[in-house]
């Protein structure tokens, strides 16, 4: 399947094209419609196989064409490294539609904190955080989440696996219970159900 075929917005079709997607894999075949369709979702996909594009590029098509500068979507995931790296995909795949995003991760200097916390009050419009680190700043009172609508859990089974199972459930407190939320793993034990 060819991406013009989910409808996409042009500007985020060029985005695609300057960075070399032709194809969706079957993870991105069978997320994307039920995501722009506005489905709740849990997926199961091997690493390497698109799942964070899956995600990515229904949210950012929904963004560009709601034309909402607001806090729209948060992303939560175990690891530094790996909220980095989705932030680096969410700045090239929305290069052309002038996407804000934010990556919000511990181990920096105080500096880092108080330019994280600007940037969520200033309204970037995707943020890619860890669990600590946000619940850091939702405990400074200084974060809105009223105009959340999309809430993903990347790599929900390894977050389980690393005890994030409680910080998620107190993350989720903050936010309005009208979204619609996705979950995203490589595997699928019994805790991704309970959660």
């Amino acid at each position: 399947m060819k991406f013009y075929e989910f409808n996409f917005d042009d500007k985020l079709l060029d985005g695609l094209d300057a960075m070399g997607f032709e194809k969706a894999t079957p993870i991105q075949e069978e997320a994307i419609p039920l995501i722009m369709e506005g489905h709740d979702l849990i997926a199961c996909a091997q690493t390497g196989t698109g799942k964070t594009a899956a995600f990515l590029l229904p949210i950012l098509n929904k963004i560009v064409t709601t034309k909402n500068p607001k806090l729209n979507t948060l992303i939560i995931a175990p690891t530094r490294e790996l909220a980095i790296q989705i932030d680096q995909q969410i700045v090239g795949l929305s290069y052309f539609l002038g996407i804000s995003s934010i990556p919000v991760y511990g181990g920096g200097d105080g500096d880092t904190f108080v330019q994280q916390r600007k940037a969520l009050m200033e309204g970037a419009e995707v943020v890619v955080a860890t669990p600590g680190r946000l619940i850091s700043l939702l405990n400074s009172g200084m974060v809105d989440f009223k105009h959340l609508q999309h809430l993903i859990l990347d790599e929900a089974d390894r977050m389980l696996d690393m005890g994030f199972s409680e910080d998620i459930n107190l993350i989720i407190g903050y936010l309005p219970k009208n979204r619609q939320t996705m979950l995203f793993s490589a595997t699928y034990p019994s805790t991704i159900t309970k959660l």
